[in-house]
């Protein structure tokens, strides 16, 4: 399943994920490194004061460029409203996640990712047997209940998201702090393996649009740390990654603040008028482990502006 590749020159040990087939593209779309320019002018949908009345989509679709799609689920049919994200390689695509709803009549995410699929196919070249691959940011069911929407599409090659099943496809079980390689066809992600709000979880960084898909490790909201030490080491990790390459936002899958500094929603809550943006920066997490190492890495409810850290357990 993997191809171990040799230290690169900082060190990291890398792993190239061949399942499903690995791809290098001859000819057709070419992905440059950060070639993206990305849009994130949107109003996404935040819910409304009485459910019943609801007239928002089930699920928004928004094109931060051509290739890169961002999903977020109607609130009203879940509180947790998770975002998704369809990304276009040359040779098949990713959904990562897929969302926090299992009935396609009330989330019928197969649907509309093959709806925006089929639209994307009729405009770019691609091989005949262009495919689709499903994966996490981590197992919790606000992230995986549409997976049984995907187990028999053709084409598709899903990947379970609990850890005994995610980590050893990308080479975690046994090298955690290798770097796995996904390429979709010229668009390659590396992805990182980075515990703390959940054991599976794992951070994905696109070289095409330099976004850091963070999960639920870091978002405009309430970061729910099960592994205290776990955390502390991801954030370390993911800083040190910005560090050393061009990230141009952080954007992870809920928001769960307000615009006023500080303070967030209640949690349940499906109506959220007055919602920050979805993507952060690198300097957000710089801001967490600043705050982490003021308080000698102690575990500890903090207060940020753009998101709060409460510990579990």
């Amino acid at each position: 399943m993997l191809d171990r590749l040799a230290e690169s020159a900082d060190g990291t040990r890398l792993a190239k994920v061949r399942a499903g087939g690995y791809v290098t593209v001859s000819g057709g779309i070419r992905f440059p490194d950060g070639a993206a320019v990305l849009d994130f002018d949107v109003a996404w949908i935040h819910g409304s004061e009485a459910a019943k009345y609801n007239t928002d989509p089930d699920i928004q679709v928004h094109a931060c460029d051509e290739h890169t799609y961002i999903l977020r689920q109607n609130m009203a049919v879940s509180y947790e409203a998770p975002f998704m994200f369809l990304l276009f390689g040359a040779s098949r695509a990713l959904l990562l996640d897929t969302g926090a709803t299992a009935n396609p009549e009330f989330f019928p995410l197969r649907r509309t990712v093959d709806s925006i699929m089929d639209g994307w196919l009729a405009g770019h070249s691609h091989p005949d047997d262009y495919g689709l691959l499903v994966l996490h940011t981590h197992s919790h069911t606000d992230h995986t209940a549409a997976d049984g929407q995907f187990a028999s599409r053709p084409g598709t090659l899903a990947i379970g998201a609990i850890r005994d099943v995610a980590w050893p496809y990308f080479g975690f079980a046994d090298e955690p702090d290798s770097v796995a390689e996904v390429d979709l066809g010229g668009r390659v992600l590396d992805c990182l393996a980075t515990p703390g709000h959940h054991q599976a979880a794992v951070t994905y960084y696109d070289r095409y649009s330099g976004i850091l898909f963070t999960g639920d490790t870091v978002y405009p909201g309430r970061l729910y740390v099960f592994d205290w030490p776990g955390f502390v080491r991801s954030i370390g990790r993911l800083v040190d990654w910005c560090a050393e390459r061009p990230v141009t936002y952080l954007v992870g899958c809920h928001i769960e603040m307000t615009t006023t500094p500080g303070v967030d929603y209640p949690v349940g809550w499906s109506y959220q008028p007055d919602e920050p943006p979805l993507q952060l920066t690198a300097d957000h997490l710089g801001q967490i482990q600043d705050m982490l190492k003021s308080h000698d890495l102690k575990p500890d409810r903090y207060v940020l502006p753009q998101l709060i850290i409460t510990p579990v357990g």
